[in-house]
């Protein structure tokens, strides 16, 4: 019974060690996905501040105000643009980051699960061979972490 106790504690503590590496993941994907967000907003307060500059040289050169205003447009549609492109691009990267790390989260859990299972196989047939031992071993552990549990 303290075998399955251990093998299901090795478990457990795998599924965390995965659920962990889940989290980490998320985490990074969210804070990629939060820096691409705010380079698009970056880039819009450049046509923002693009169009607000070919405004105000409508307003004080009027003989030259239509060219400067479809050089701004011009030049809005291209920061716009470039700005959806490099935005498209940052998402897709923070998605691959994120996939790339859920597959190496998998993957360590898997590991881990794995370790713990050969373990589990390892530790049981030394107590099957060795059953007395075994007992001797558990109540000696247990003793010991009775007296480090009362010195605290």
């Amino acid at each position: 019974m303290a075998n399955s106790d251990t093998n299901k504690d090795l478990q457990a503590e795998a599924r965390r060690a995965a659920d962990d590496v889940g989290r980490e993941a998320r985490r990074a994907a969210d804070d990629v996905r939060h820096h691409a967000q705010r380079a698009a907003d970056d880039a819009g307060e450049a046509l923002d501040n693009a169009r607000a500059r070919g405004a105000e040289f409508v307003d004080t050169a009027r003989e030259k105000g239509a060219e400067f205003v479809e050089n701004a447009r011009r030049r809005g549609n291209e920061y716009l643009h470039d700005a959806r492109a490099r935005g498209h691009e940052y998402a897709e990267h923070a998605r691959d980051e994120a996939r790339r790390l859920y597959r190496e989260g998998e993957r360590r859990a898997g590991e881990a699960a794995a370790y713990a299972e050969d373990y589990y196989d390892d530790v049981s047939g030394m107590v099957r061979r060795n059953p007395a031992q075994a007992l001797g071993i558990a109540a000696g552990v247990g003793f010991l972490l009775g007296l480090i549990i009362a010195r605290r």
